[in-house]
């Protein structure tokens, strides 16, 4: 994977990014508020660079951190939490399976992006967009989320 057509993001454009994670992340954001960010295109993925590290990407319109970013700013909301059996498969790239699931933040709609941590020390572990709503992710069967980002796949390992 290639960072291509790397741009610094303008005032404008920052200031979109910010209130629209603002929304779902709160104020968190606000630690970056005085770095450089920039924007570039690798593969597949729009991605945000932040002071020389790959801290979020975007899908659509919808910008989200990377598990890099969610390590960094220390966020904790959108959550998914995996038991350990789970943890070889998701950090494989596998899609998560509804028996997997131990906890789920309320609210989280079907489409929304969603972080996935493991149990024991809720360390992030992927990213992935929810195929199924909260309420039907805990003790159900087949799959609840799309697996899009994870530990060791190649934008985690992306160099800005």
């Amino acid at each position: 994977m290639k960072v291509k057509s790397r741009v610094q993001l303008r005032k404008s454009a920052k200031n979109k990014l910010f209130k629209s994670l603002r929304s779902t992340f709160g104020d968190v954001i606000d630690s970056i508020s005085e770095c450089k960010l920039e924007s570039a295109m690798a593969d597949d993925f729009k991605i945000i660079i932040v002071d020389g590290k790959v801290l979020f990407f975007q899908m659509g319109e919808v910008s989200f951190p990377t598990v890099r970013g969610v390590l960094e700013l220390g966020l904790d909301c959108n959550v998914v939490t995996v038991d350990a059996g789970a943890v070889k498969f998701v950090v494989n790239g596998a899609d998560i399976m509804c028996p997997g699931i131990v906890k789920v933040d309320d609210g989280l709609n079907e489409g929304d992006l969603v972080i996935i941590v493991e149990e024991t020390h809720g360390k992030p572990l992927a990213i992935g967009r929810a195929l199924v709503p909260a309420t039907e992710m805990v003790d159900r069967s087949g799959k609840a989320i799309k697996s899009i980002h994870y530990v060791g796949d190649e934008l985690w390992n992306l160099e800005a």
